[in-house]
């Protein structure tokens, strides 16, 4: 192997691993794609939500045979508070389309299915092989890599990073910096299984339609956090996440926060009878796009979750993974064809095209807003929660008590949230930054 020289050796076999390899051993280039798990997707953990577009673009028939698990009709947004939630429902039958927009799906079935449309490409795919150091040459110019395997260096024009927002090639090299705890989320979650037929019922689905959960408030204590919970086909998975940072600061044990979100009032009777087989952490890049790192350099390009590229304003990340792999993996194609060397200059196309995408436009769209979040989070996921729950049950409840003093009482309420908490100063700066 090391007497080999490849066109792209690809560390990591996630969704923007598999989207690099895929696109470039479907175009003829030489391939190797390192993997250090037992098999793709032993280390990825993921909610998990398929946008199906952006798989569709790399593989047009991915729905013959990709293991989905339900297509997703609905979508909840509750705000909570300790006893109760407030929220939002959208459904809809046009989801119910012929080639449905998103799925649940489980990661260690999909990323196997993934690596195998990959070595069908053409790709060498090698797992429980771990990358330890990027190999240069006298100019600083990226080679190839050193593994944990015997033999030396493994060569290769370009290297592309896939290896996670954790991974330690890129800042090992100098590359990128680690990334900062308030940049990044420790996300926990449950497999809990159910019959089929048990989890339609509860959640009024028909065939494999699905449905997804969202929620925000003070379930994640007072740190910047959010709780999921994802319909499969005979299983739910349940988890919550919230920023390193917080977690440090407060002490708080992410399992614990588990524990206390699927024994709350609104969740417990959905997993009733549920049989738990399956427990994972995870960490996911949460600084938006003033946490992106440098992309590009000579001889190498980093993309997914290592790039910072993950969009938590709208709970985006596999999506923006397959897509900056895609596109990674055309530019190098692009190169290729034009019989140039993997420069820094050259792979600056890299960049140029991912700018020109959706990944980038919607990150810089939305930049101010997890600043915000992370800043005020006291203010969004506790005393809010609260105050739109006692307004939410001084409007439904009815006991002899006049309209007229429970509309004080409330009013009261805000003003001294306001007062001490800056809840109009956070609304305003909430919406200039959406805007």
């Amino acid at each position: 192997m090391t007497e080999e020289k490849f066109d792209a050796i690809i560390v990591g076999a996630g969704m923007s691993g598999n989207a690099a390899a895929y696109t470039m051993a479907s175009h003829g280039l030489k391939v190797l794609q390192l993997e250090r798990g037992e098999y793709p997707g032993s280390k990825n953990v993921q909610g998990a939500i398929l946008y199906a577009n952006m798989l569709e673009t790399i593989i047009p028939d991915f729905r013959d045979d990709a293991p989905l698990e339900r297509h997703l009709v609905e979508q909840r947004f509750w705000v909570m508070d300790d006893t109760s939630h407030t929220g939002m429902h959208y459904r809809s039958d046009d989801f119910n389309e012929p080639t449905p927009n998103r799925y649940t799906i489980i990661r260690a079935q999909f990323d196997k299915w993934f690596s195998r449309k990959v070595r069908a490409a053409g790709a060498t795919v090698l797992c429980e092989t771990t990358a330890t150091e990027l190999a240069l040459d006298a100019t600083g110019k990226v080679i190839g890599v050193r593994t944990d395997r015997e033999g030396g260096i493994i060569h290769a024009d370009v290297v592309v990073l896939a290896e996670g927002v954790n991974g330690l090639l890129g800042t090992r090299a100098g590359f990128r910096k680690v990334p900062k705890p308030e940049a990044v989320a420790l996300a926990v979650k449950e497999m809990h299984f159910l019959p089929e037929e048990v989890i339609a019922e509860r959640f009024g689905l028909t065939g494999d339609q699905g449905c997804v959960i969202e929620a925000a408030g003070t379930i994640s204590r007072g740190m910047a956090g959010l709780g999921f919970l994802y319909t499969n086909k005979e299983s739910i998975s349940l988890g919550i996440g919230c920023l390193v940072s917080d977690f440090a600061a407060t002490m708080e044990r992410p399992y614990t926060l588990l524990e206390d979100f699927k024994d709350h009032p609104s969740i417990r009777p959905l997993l009733a009878g549920s049989e738990v087989k399956e427990y994972a952490a995870h960490l996911i890049p949460e600084g938006g796009f003033k946490a992106i790192p440098q992309l590009f350099g000579n001889g190498w390009v980093v993309v997914g979750d290592a790039a910072q590229l993950n969009n938590a304003v709208h709970r985006e990340g596999s999506n923006l993974a397959m897509t900056s792999g895609r596109i990674a993996g055309e530019a190098i194609c692009a190169i290729k064809s034009r019989k140039r060397a993997m420069t820094r200059e050259n792979l600056s196309l890299y960049k140029t095209m991912l700018d020109e995408s959706f990944v980038v436009k919607d990150l810089k769209k939305y930049k101010d807003i997890p600043a915000l979040l992370h800043t005020n989070s006291r203010n969004f996921f506790m005393t809010y929660p609260q105050l739109l729950s006692q307004a939410a049950q001084n409007f439904v409840r009815v006991d002899g008590t006049p309209k007229i003093e429970k509309e004080r009482a409330t009013t009261a309420a805000f003003i001294k949230a306001r007062s001490r908490w800056g809840l109009v100063s956070d609304a305003v700066r909430l919406a200039l930054a959406w805007r």
